[in-house]
């Protein structure tokens, strides 16, 4: 035990950084080749069978290869997932246009306010209030 320096440590470390840093480019690669719309189904089949049987060098070749259109695959997925997220929070708002019940929804409550607003500053009575409510209620 005497004999493993400090030197031998950082060297140890070093190179197994390296390795996990080279794991996750691996799994990112393997991703990217699944997700890739543009391949057909023997071009990821030859892209896996390159990364897996030479894999420092598959992935490598891989990465100058494909490296742009990988990026822009990340970017376009971001943009959906974004877009998707963006949509829900829509619907779950009920402010859809897409969805008739959602944007009735919204359109009430939008109503409501504006109702209230009027009865506030005194433009329409309590009880002009009251036979809107119940007409947009109904």
């Amino acid at each position: 035990m005497d004999d493993y320096s400090l030197l031998d440590l950082f060297w140890t470390m070093l190179w197994f950084f390296l390795w996990v840093m080279w794991l996750f480019l691996l799994f990112k690669v393997i991703t990217d080749i699944f997700r890739s719309h543009d391949l057909g189904g023997w071009g990821k089949a030859g892209w896996l069978i390159l990364t897996l049987l030479l894999p420092y060098i598959g992935v490598l070749v891989y990465v100058i290869v494909r490296g742009k259109s990988m990026s822009k695959r990340d970017i376009k997925e971001a943009q959906d997932r974004d877009a998707a997220f963006k949509a829900y929070v829509r619907e779950a708002a009920g402010t859809s246009d897409a969805g008739g019940d959602a944007t009735t929804k919204g359109s009430h409550v939008d109503d409501l306010a504006k109702l209230a607003e009027l009865r506030d500053r005194g433009a329409i009575t309590d009880e002009e209030y009251q036979r809107a409510k119940t007409k947009l209620l109904v």
